[in-house]
């Protein structure tokens, strides 16, 4: 069988979806498949079975800076990797996105299975509405990574949609080198944009023991306001951005992850990825991440904005115990259930009913 996956963001800009579409591929070809991503890359292809389709353009979208490549040459890329490749199933991740992804769902040229991520505000869905509802239906089977996603997909474009949750590759977390550290440390890691909460944590850190360390990863358009806020706070270390190797060293040696995102998330793939590391998750108490915590059984959930909840939810962390100790346990079966593997399972099983109808 030869899958096609089309990703309709930058794989040069750290991202959920970027990072899922590549962990699918590469599980999908340690199972023996055929599984080529066809997607916008500023700069070198980060595997050699990426067909790069061009570089992005930023566009604002459900609160952040989207990277999508719409221009005409991206299209024509498409269409002609699609055509000469002839895969057996292509594979949408955001259908409706500007793009690529667009583009091959209006050609249709092989048989299509869709996954929405989104929820939030899609501009498309509201002022194109009957347009997106009409291309929606040339999916031979529609995928949602929540029922968050399900439920925005549901409301602007109407169908069915199957849920399959994200998945992460656990073997790179909890495998990773663990960082070294000088004391007890909190690791952040998002773009630096008003709904991941960077600014909540950094409130926070007044309230915490002088002896905490937060270590910052990733940039955006927040960094250098809060760098001027916080700048003098030598408790604070700006680690900028972060390779995937990198990024798994510091969950490892963190002594907890901190997840304060305020709205706009259909599912938590990073608590996931900081419970595959075995260390103490702490997130904002959005359904979301309820969703994705078992229901707060695998993190610690505060009041989402609120710095003074926030401050109490790493120190309950930080100071460990019994409790905290359960939760890393039961975090790490809970991230092995969702193990990329058995995602790319579950889509196998989609991609053989799709061609044999």
């Amino acid at each position: 069988m030869r899958i096609g996956i089309i990703c309709p963001y930058s794989l040069g800009v750290w991202g959920g979806v970027q990072s899922q579409v590549l962990g699918l591929a590469r599980s999908l070809r340690q199972q023996g498949f055929s599984a080529q991503v066809l997607a916008p890359c500023d700069g070198l292809p980060p595997e050699p079975w990426v067909t790069p389709l061009g570089n992005s353009i930023p566009y604002a979208q459900n609160g952040s800076l989207a990277p999508l490549a719409p221009d005409p040459p991206a299209q024509l890329r498409v269409l002609g990797a699609v055509w000469d490749e002839r895969f057996d199933v292509l594979h949408l991740h955001e259908p409706l996105a500007p793009g690529p992804t667009l583009t091959t769902l209006t050609v249709k040229p092989a048989p299509l299975v869709g996954t929405f991520h989104a929820n939030g505000e899609v501009g498309a869905y509201r002022y194109l509405r009957p347009v997106v509802r009409r291309l929606a239906k040339r999916l031979d089977v529609k995928v949602a990574v929540s029922r968050e996603a399900a439920g925005m997909a549901t409301k602007h474009l109407g169908g069915s949609y199957e849920l399959l949750f994200n998945g992460i590759e656990v073997d790179r977390f909890a495998n990773a080198e663990a960082a070294p550290t000088t004391g007890p440390t909190v690791f952040f890691l998002a773009r630096h944009e008003p709904r991941k909460g960077l600014a909540v944590l950094l409130d926070a850190v007044r309230f915490l023991p002088s002896d905490v360390r937060i270590w910052v990863g990733g940039d955006g358009p927040e960094t250098d306001g809060l760098k001027r806020k916080h700048g003098n706070d030598d408790r604070i270390e700006w680690l900028g951005r972060l390779t995937d190797s990198e990024k798994e060293q510091r969950l490892r040696g963190a002594d907890v992850f901190c997840v304060p995102s305020v709205g706009g998330e259909s599912f938590g793939v990073v608590l996931l990825e900081g419970m595959a590391a075995g260390t103490p998750v702490v997130a904002s108490d959005l359904e979301a991440y309820r969703v994705t915590s078992n229901n707060g059984a695998d993190a610690i959930l505060f009041e989402t904005g609120s710095p003074t909840a926030l401050a109490q939810a790493l120190i309950e962390a930080l100071d460990g115990g019994a409790l905290v100790a359960r939760r890393i346990v039961s975090g790490v079966e809970w991230a092995e259930s969702h193990s990329m593997h058995r995602l790319a399972e579950a889509y196998v099983q989609m991609y053989e009913r799709v061609l044999s109808a």
